[in-house]
């Protein structure tokens, strides 16, 4: 019952408290991002969510858009700029997501929604991930979030859709709410962001 009706009621009046408690945070953080980014304050993409569909995500934007003399963006870790920092470090810049929960776009706990680019490149067990709605944190994000490899993440989005519960989804809120205190995982090893997918080579 939980995991095909109460569920989505759980993560509308959760998405619509937290987003009236945290007002004023939005709204600071807009002011800030709008001065750091010279008036670019959101970042939309689309993303597939349940069944592989596609919806626009909505994040704050944390990169600015300077160029090289080609016309090319500069590398994430150059454009990341110092508000930037501070709202990803805080994982912020995931709060207007909370729209897209109350849209039902969303969830509040799932894989995370990824590029619409990498639905080619997923095997048959990869693509199980598009079962359930993706969610603003999930069971990856409180193993590891960019830190880990693509195919251990991928696992861990598998295992969430074969085993959610309302035990589990507590968890993984408690869990992110540690995580987000000690920024884990916020980057991986080698970038300011998680390196690209390119799919997962056959042994």
């Amino acid at each position: 019952m939980y995991k095909h009706f109460f569920k989505r009621i759980f993560d509308f009046f959760i998405a619509l408290f937290v987003l009236l408690l945290a007002s004023p945070v939005i709204l600071l953080v807009m002011l800030f991002l709008g001065l750091a980014n010279k008036g670019s304050i959101f970042f939309t993409q689309q993303r597939p969510g349940k069944n592989e569909k596609v919806f626009k995500i909505w994040k704050f934007k944390t990169m600015n858009d300077q160029k090289d003399a080609a016309g090319n963006l500069l590398p994430d870790e150059v454009r990341l700029t110092t508000a930037g920092k501070f709202v990803r470090k805080t994982s912020l810049d995931e709060l207007p997501q909370l729209f897209n929960v109350l849209k039902g776009d969303m969830s509040l706990i799932g894989p995370r929604p990824l590029l619409v680019s990498y639905l080619p490149l997923y095997n048959a067990h990869q693509k199980r991930r598009h079962e359930v709605r993706p969610g603003i944190t999930g069971w990856a994000q409180v193993n590891g979030r960019n830190a880990i490899s693509w195919e251990k993440k991928f696992e861990y989005d598998v295992y969430y859709v074969d085993h959610r519960s309302f035990l589990l989804d507590l968890k993984i809120i408690f869990l992110t709410i540690q995580k987000v205190i000690k920024s884990d995982g916020i980057s991986s090893s080698t970038s300011a962001t998680m390196e690209v997918f390119t799919g997962t080579k056959q042994l």
